[in-house]
């Protein structure tokens, strides 16, 4: 069934109707007045010749100049970081170096002190204080009990009164 539109084209009204055909629509064909809209001329001289300076432009010394400084910045700065982390990783060896040889001087000096301790005999010792210096135990009234202020020693500077 043929019609006349308002232009006094003769459409067919069986192409205007569109529907789905499976699991897939149909692409519809854009009209050639909207063809024409799409398609561009082709660009010819000055126009031409402008877009690819234009496109050019970015690219002068002074931004590749720019670029350059941007890129050593960026090297520097990385550089410097990686020097950094390296520094702390050798200082971290040091450190655990530094631990290790302390706690061994450690367990060196309390083998040491337990050694000497067993070797000390105090009744060897309460002997030659008695015997031979003349050394005698304090009697009741002799012993003054004297609290500090939380130092680790008295300083005496006159006699004990009596």
């Amino acid at each position: 069934m043929r019609k006349v539109d308002a232009s006094g084209r003769r459409t067919n009204r069986q192409n205007a109707q569109y529907y789905v055909d499976g699991s897939a629509a149909r692409q519809l064909r854009p009209r050639e007045d909207e063809r024409d809209r799409c398609r561009q001329a082709p660009v010819t001289g000055r126009a031409s010749s402008r877009r690819r300076i234009v496109k050019a432009a970015p690219m002068n010394k002074g931004y590749i100049g720019v670029m350059v400084a941007a890129v050593l910045i960026v090297c520097g700065l990385l550089m410097s970081y990686v020097k950094m982390q390296s520094d702390i990783t050798n200082h971290i060896n040091t450190i655990s170096d530094l631990e290790s040889r302390l706690n061994e001087l450690k367990l060196a000096n309390d083998e040491t002190y337990t050694k000497i301790m067993s070797n000390v005999d105090l009744e060897e010792i309460k002997r030659i204080a008695v015997n031979e210096l003349g050394m005698k135990y304090a009697k009741e009234g002799q012993v003054v009990q004297y609290t500090g202020e939380g130092n680790d020693y008295v300083r005496q500077y006159s006699d004990i009164p009596q």
